[in-house]
């Protein structure tokens, strides 16, 4: 369906510049759209399998089905895993810290929080990327808009929390699981951006092989913890197709979805799908499962949301870029450590490169 081989391309045109012909057409509106349903509807399909499936099988589930769906795909694109043993050994790191833990600690969160919430806090993702990026992995500078930004969204976290009321319980423990997932993404982005992202496999490889590692670690962890996992035929209809939805859609062919849209809009603009998923996941939740909000909970992933969009520098890089076409694309590959945590690639997540690597394109086949 799609082939995510990155080649240097030097004469390839910016397709986020404003008034190019990529972002002028339409035609990644719709990719867009999907894109931000399935991901905010993640948190529906885990509410919805954890209650049949443990948290653990629930993730090992997801990421077989994931990882079978990409390996699909690189056999039709004729594509193939890494060789590289080192490259290995880093994508052992991010499929066990970027996808097999924050996957399990969404579920665990989810049994004890709506799915409404749990959306809401994994827009504080990008929060947690800057300051390690910054001072753990040397990977970005630290600047007063990205400050500023850092305070907003984490004075956004305790309206979230809704500290002035006091906090405490199921409740308390569901949240912090789910910020922990958050945390998980935001070690393992940067670290994908220093040990992984510029190298010459494909995003699809690398994808598959994060999810292949994943799946050996919770095939381990899961009965170890967990006893064996349930059959198929004992589960409900719900929960099957929730499952599938989980590992075939959100950790499969969405990935894909936004391998196109950063062909056809650019990076810049393909990322803003992660202002759209914490609304979808909390319409969803609404609508689907009845939950119920405190008026706090949606102003706080708001503010959150607010100090996301200071720190990458979004206000400013649009007042930069109406005069003239100066918006920067890094068409790396998406990182599958961010899912539907952050649907951006791996150096656009929260933080934007002062320097800007070789432009590169995709070449997609639909």
């Amino acid at each position: 369906m799609v082939s995510a081989a990155a080649v240097t391309s030097p004469s390839s045109a910016d397709p986020a510049a404003p008034g190019s012909k990529a972002v002028a057409s339409p035609r990644w509106l719709p990719g867009f759209f999907v894109l931000a349903l399935i991901w905010g509807s993640s948190y529906l399909f885990i509410k919805v399998g954890i209650q049949e499936v443990h948290p653990l099988h629930l993730t090992l589930f997801r990421v077989a089905l994931g990882a079978a769906t990409l390996l699909v795909i690189l056999l039709v694109t004729r594509d193939r895993l890494p060789r590289d043993l080192r490259l290995w050994a880093h994508l052992f790191v991010i499929g066990g810290i970027g996808v097999a833990l924050p996957f399990t600690l969404f579920g665990y969160g989810e049994q004890r929080v709506d799915s409404t919430l749990a959306g809401l806090w994994n827009a504080t993702t990008p929060l947690v990327v800057l300051p390690l990026a910054v001072l753990v992995f040397r990977t970005e500078r630290m600047t007063i808009h990205r400050l500023i930004g850092l305070f907003i969204g984490f004075g956004g976290v305790l309206v979230l929390l809704g500290i002035w009321q006091g906090v405490g319980g199921a409740q308390l423990t569901g949240q912090l699981m789910c910020f922990g997932a958050s945390c998980c993404y935001g070690f393992a982005i940067p670290y994908q951006k220093r040990f992984v992202t510029g190298r010459t496999q494909s995003g699809v490889a690398v994808a598959s092989t994060q999810l292949i590692l994943a799946t050996a670690q919770m095939a381990v962890i899961a009965p170890l913890f967990a006893g064996a996992p349930p059959a198929p035929w004992t589960l409900s209809g719900n929960v099957i197709a929730s499952v599938l939805a989980l590992g075939a859609l959100g950790t499969g062919i969405a990935f894909l979805i936004m391998f196109r849209n950063i062909r056809l809009a650019g990076a810049s603009t393909a990322s803003m799908v992660t202002y759209v998923i914490p609304l979808v996941a909390t319409v969803v939740g609404i609508v689907v499962l009845s939950e119920r909000l405190e008026w706090y909970q949606p102003v706080g992933g708001l503010i959150v949301l607010a100090g996301v969009a200071v720190s990458q520098g979004v206000f400013s890089r649009h007042r930069r870029t109406r005069g003239a076409a100066t918006d920067c694309v890094r068409d790396e590959p998406p990182s599958m450590v961010a899912s539907e945590a952050s649907a951006c690639p791996s150096d656009q997540v929260g933080v934007t490169s002062e320097k800007p690597p070789a432009r590169k394109a995709f070449t997609n086949t639909a």
